[in-house]
């Protein structure tokens, strides 16, 4: 498989500080904001925008981990093997909260549609929105997200590959043609 890089990590930190700003201007601050980072990369990119908007604005945002296996649609063409959940991590309840996503890719949508599943299993927030590095197209559910820090048009015999320095020593953004 070929992989180019589309975006360097200096480039993916912009668009992380686009988001958090985007964020924090919607929000008309940051309270009752609680982020929450779908497993794996989304749980670091949570935490990067949380540290970013306490540099801005002073405040700590809590941050969590949604773990969203078991709400996938897609486990019986993983294998015949029983999914290894390791659980979501939620330090605040999240009832009347505004609750935002964040993922590194939104494809076709199923993710971010068992986030939402999993998500209403643990609280009723006031409002869900949702946070994506890298929007790629080809939507199969009708789901959008509300901040995008780029959007890469691909073919959907390509696929993104979000490196964070936090699991893959190193931040960058690459394209990979599938065979």
């Amino acid at each position: 498989m070929a992989e180019k890089e589309v975006v360097d990590g200096v480039t993916m930190k912009r668009a992380l500080t686009r988001i958090t700003y985007e964020i924090i201007e919607q929000n008309k601050g940051l309270a009752d904001l609680v982020l929450i980072g779908i497993k794996t990369r989304g749980i670091y990119l949570a935490q990067r925008i949380a540290d970013r908007m306490k540099q801005l604005e002073g405040m700590d945002v809590p941050v969590g981990v949604l773990d969203i296996t078991l709400y996938r649609d897609d486990l019986h063409k993983a294998g015949t093997d029983e999914p290894t959940v390791n659980g979501s991590q939620i330090p605040v309840s999240i009832e009347g909260k505004h609750v935002i996503l964040v993922d590194d890719v939104l494809f076709t949508g199923r993710t971010t549609r068992a986030a939402l599943d999993a998500l209403m299993t643990i609280g009723r927030p006031k409002k869900i929105s949702l946070a994506v590095l890298v929007d790629r197209g080809h939507r199969e559910l009708p789901i959008r997200a509300d901040f995008v820090g780029k959007n890469i048009p691909t073919s959907i015999h390509e696929q993104i590959k979000v490196s964070v320095d936090e699991v893959d020593h190193r931040d960058g953004i690459a394209i990979e043609k599938l065979n």
